[in-house]
């Protein structure tokens, strides 16, 4: 999905960015199971190409929903995000809405809903990423990007795009070999 950014580029004009991206997968495991792998944010280095290590804030329990730091990297680049979960509606959404610096940067979640694969306990997951940065904070959140992680917005979209791809084989191929399937 591509969204309109009513900002001029360098010649006056208006361009589109894209703010949406979303990938699915298919896994061999009940929605429970795959809700209680991603909703665990400590698993997450397992999945992610760019993060490597998340440090818990806030726990879940009673009326809060956790927040953690993601510790990411892109090549030599380091950078940490806050990020704090918006939505654990199990077994089906989970999200967490990331900023740097107290500067909105993005929603990331994941959809679960049962597959129809006749016999077998399956889930799609549709991960999904929402660009936040927007208007004079939005810029200084890109030019952060641009310094921390090395990348342009544009080449933002396609460091995500291909981490949402690696990301879901690799939740697929762990929750998989945990319940037992192929």
């Amino acid at each position: 999905m591509t969204s309109t950014d009513d900002s001029p580029d360098k010649t006056g004009r208006a361009h589109a960015r894209t703010r949406t991206l979303r990938e699915s997968v298919v896994v061999a495991a009940r929605p429970e199971d795959v809700f209680a792998a991603l909703s665990d944010m400590r698993r997450m280095p397992q999945w992610s190409p760019e993060c490597v290590g998340v440090w818990m804030l806030r726990e879940a329990g009673g009326a809060t929903l956790p927040s953690f730091i993601g510790l990411n990297r892109n090549g030599a680049r380091r950078w940490f995000t806050y990020c704090e979960v918006i939505t654990a509606d199990a077994p089906r959404e989970f999200a967490f809405r990331v900023s740097v610096a107290g500067l909105p940067i993005a929603v990331w979640g994941f959809g679960l809903r049962p597959a129809d694969r006749t016999g077998t306990p399956s889930t799609h997951v549709t991960q999904y990423w929402h660009d936040l940065r927007r208007g004079r904070r939005g810029k200084a959140a890109d030019l952060l990007g641009r310094v921390a992680a090395g990348t342009s917005p544009t080449a933002r979209v396609r460091t995500n795009r291909s981490g949402m791809v690696t990301t879901l084989h690799r939740l697929k191929a762990a929750v998989e070999k945990e319940a037992g399937g192929t």
